[in-house]
């Protein structure tokens, strides 16, 4: 996934939940994804638990957060930009 692919589904904005990185038109932050990812949570009851959230959503908080992983930084327009 590029990054302007990652830039359609996350929003870093300061006026939303602190700044930290959301799923795109929501409060979910991708750290919650990622969270229920790694205790193993199956994407099926992750979407049912969080019916705003798409498969191509979870998709997207896994790419982001492997670019994190790779000591660069994702620069991500606020939503009004």
């Amino acid at each position: 996934m590029t990054v302007e692919e990652i830039a359609k589904r996350i929003s870093v904005d300061p006026k939303v939940c602190f700044g930290k990185p959301c799923i795109r038109g929501t409060r979910i932050w991708v750290s919650l994804v990622l969270d229920n990812l790694a205790a193993g949570t199956p994407h099926e009851k992750i979407l049912a638990e969080y019916p705003g959230l798409t498969e191509a959503d979870i998709l997207a908080s896994l790419a982001y957060a492997a670019e994190m992983t790779r000591e660069r930084h994702v620069d991500l327009l606020p939503e009004s930009a």
